[in-house]
């Protein structure tokens, strides 16, 4: 089965990729199909636009999920489960971005798969900046992530969430991290942050 059976969209995208975001897949695809031993994504050179690429090839399949042609055909099904699974592993070892945990999250949750989800959750302090992990709140309405991604940040050391609280994007964000620090971890340091902001917007007639 070639990849312009998966539908126009698909086949497009798949077109429009780079070779070398190509031969990634291909080489991830393989590397899954011969056991889990051997998957190996990091071999393979990535970037923000193998990212952005690798993500919207995802979508795509996505939207074929839910076509009923697609749905007849157990083989078809079959074949792009496989390439979309693949772009998931792949985005889960690499991605950076909060536009990507978001989509990943979001199929996770769609999909009752909160294993993924545990997993998702725990790349995020391990890969992500603060300040990525701040904008996956401003980007989600869902409670399930903005819960993940406030907890990583309450995690995460009080001087790499400072620099958020000059960011007018994230001020607020910053804010939340540090109360849940104060009063859910019990931090001393989170909790005279928070007195001296009061202290300061109240001076500041805020």
């Amino acid at each position: 089965m070639t990849i312009k059976e998966f539908g126009g969209r698909v086949a497009s995208i798949w077109d429009g990729l780079r070779p070398i975001t190509k031969k990634m897949l291909v080489g991830a695809m393989r590397s899954s199909t011969s056991g889990p031993a051997n998957t190996k994504t990091q071999k393979f050179s990535y970037d923000a636009h193998a990212d952005w690429e690798v993500s919207r090839l995802l979508l795509a399949l996505d939207e074929q999920f839910k076509s009923s042609e697609i749905r007849k055909d157990p083989a078809k099904m079959s074949e792009i489960t496989q390439l979309a699974d693949t772009c998931v592993q792949v985005l889960e070892s690499q991605s950076a971005s909060a536009e990507v945990f978001v989509q990943l999250a979001e199929r996770a949750i769609r999909d009752n798969n909160y294993d993924r989800l545990d997993k998702l959750a725990d790349q995020l302090a391990k890969r992500y900046s603060a300040s990525e992990i701040a904008e996956i709140v401003r980007q989600t309405d869902l409670p399930q992530i903005r819960a993940i991604a406030y907890e990583t940040l309450a995690m995460l050391p009080i001087p790499t969430i400072l620099p958020l609280l000059d960011d007018p994007l994230y001020a607020g964000i910053a804010a939340g991290a540090l109360e849940q620090m104060a009063f859910e971890f019990d931090s001393d340091e989170a909790r005279d942050i928070l007195d001296q902001l009061d202290s300061e917007n109240d001076a500041n007639g805020q």
